[in-house]
């Protein structure tokens, strides 16, 4: 899986509009960001690339880049 078809599916999860979440704008800053999306990232991370992660690695994660270099090693970025 891309690194882009990660984010649109996420984005799809979170009912948002195509291109909403950006890479490099913090967390607290995305419109629609909130607990309920953090957790969200998270089961999608395991269903779709089988990486478990924890509340701590996503509370330490500032921007949706730092959260995807979780994933970083099951990412593409073609």
């Amino acid at each position: 899986m891309t690194k882009r078809e990660f984010v649109r599916e996420l984005e799809d999860q979170l009912e948002m509009p195509e291109g909403s979440l950006k890479e490099n704008q913090a967390l607290a800053e995305l419109a629609g960001w909130d607990s309920l999306a953090a957790v969200l990232f998270m089961a999608l991370a395991d269903e779709k690339l089988g990486v478990t992660l924890s509340n701590d690695q996503i509370a330490k994660s500032k921007t949706l880049n730092e959260l995807l270099a979780l994933l970083d090693d099951r990412l593409t970025t073609a």
